[in-house]
């Protein structure tokens, strides 16, 4: 699944080191909770004001498929949301809600709708022009550098302060099937996106 997680107006921007930080704190616990095997973000990528981020949600202990991709789902995606939520706050001494009260899903089912959801949140930060330095470059604000599926070379110019355990997939679609398509090239602009399910 493809997940945009939008903040609230009047928060700084999301874009900066030390909230960097934060969510790769937030992804690292997320692999001690009690859903730890049912659900995990594999990439993100960090904007002003929102999150991107691709999931996987699978089985767990309940009655039907269906039933426990969505507890997995549900339960992830809360445990982000809330745990960042009040980290946020905590570092900037405020109180109150940081998300808007609904996120956007677009459930990927194919080899293709893969691909351009990687397209789409790798290189998001080139579709709001924020601007990255040297030939193949990629965004510091993203899970991108640990990302296998380039088509060209990439100009490794920072070491991570925060140093993020990449996340293997464990789907098909999302560890192989959707290169099938081609590789992903750095200066790739992403297009509008398609209508997402509000949740």
């Amino acid at each position: 699944m493809h997940v945009t997680l939008r903040a609230r107006h009047g928060l700084p921007s999301f874009r900066q080191q030390l909230v960097h930080a934060l969510v790769l704190q937030v992804l690292r616990d997320q692999r001690e909770r009690a859903y730890k095997d049912n659900f995990r973000i594999v990439h993100f990528s960090i904007q002003t004001n929102h999150l991107h981020v691709i999931l996987e949600a699978d089985d767990g202990p309940t009655k039907t498929p269906a039933t426990r991709s969505r507890n997995a789902l549900r339960s992830g995606v809360s445990g982000f949301l809330i745990s960042f939520a009040r980290r946020l706050n905590k570092l900037l001494g405020r109180k109150g809600k940081v998300w808007d009260d609904r996120y956007h899903r677009h459930d990927l089912e194919s080899p293709h709708e893969v691909k351009t959801s990687l397209r789409y949140v790798m290189n998001n930060f080139r579709k709001h022009g924020h601007v990255t330095f040297g030939a193949g470059a990629f965004d510091y604000y993203s899970s991108a550098q640990h990302f296998d599926g380039w088509s060209d070379a990439l100009f490794d110019w920072f070491e991570e302060p925060e140093p993020w355990t990449q996340v293997r997939p464990r789907t098909w679609l999302l560890g192989t099937g959707w290169k099938r398509h081609g590789l992903i090239h750095t200066e790739d602009v992403p297009g509008p996106r398609r209508r997402a399910v509000v949740r």
